[in-house]
């Protein structure tokens, strides 16, 4: 007999401070059901909460790749070349600062050395959190005064927090408009062409 699937219901955000474990951008609960939050779970596995570039294509992606970039934002900011075209759709936008300071935040997760940790995360502050700069990015009041706090002790890690509300703000309000633009659509069109010609 199937075990009858609980209704997804919406939780309020966490506290101040604490996050819940396997949350996914759309939703709080972190219930099975969610696509992002199987993709979460699986990614925590293999690695951290948000996947390192590292595991990137070798080639060039296919048509079915890119076609498949419309039904997974991961896939996307996992390929060299759709990071690319993404970061030409934010420019056209002025919001490429976003994957900027969520790429400054995959180098820094990989630094080991605590002199490099300590002037990575100082320059990521000066570029894209201090209210002086003109790529700051936007993060809520409580992202923010986490990373103040944070600054005394710098750690490779000390962005998450702040890394995932810009992953998710690309994910939620930039990446829609992406697939609509020129940008896509004229590489998906070009990978066509090239299929036809092979």
């Amino acid at each position: 007999m199937r075990k009858r699937q609980q209704p997804h219901i919406d939780a309020p955000p966490p506290a101040p401070g604490q996050l819940r474990p396997n949350t996914c951008c759309l939703c709080w609960c972190g219930c099975c059901k969610c696509p992002w939050n199987e993709d979460r779970v699986e990614r925590a596995e293999r690695q951290t909460k948000m996947d390192s570039i590292e595991a990137t294509e070798e080639q060039p992606p296919t048509l079915e790749e890119v076609l498949s970039w419309s039904r997974s934002f991961e896939k996307m900011m996992r390929s060299p070349e759709g990071r690319n075209v993404f970061r030409e759709f934010l420019r056209s936008e002025y919001s490429e600062e976003n994957l900027l300071f969520w790429l400054a935040c995959e180098g820094l997760k990989k630094e080991t050395n605590r002199t490099a940790i300590i002037e990575k995360a100082r320059i990521i502050y000066e570029d894209y959190v201090s209210i002086l700069s003109p790529k700051e990015v936007s993060l809520d009041s409580r992202v923010r005064e986490g990373i103040n706090q944070s600054l005394a002790e710098p750690s490779s890690e000390m962005y998450e927090e702040a890394q995932l509300q810009i992953y998710t703000l690309m994910h939620r309000d930039s990446f829609p408009r992406f697939l609509n633009s020129p940008f896509y659509r004229e590489l998906v069109d070009s990978k066509r062409s090239s299929c036809l010609e092979t």
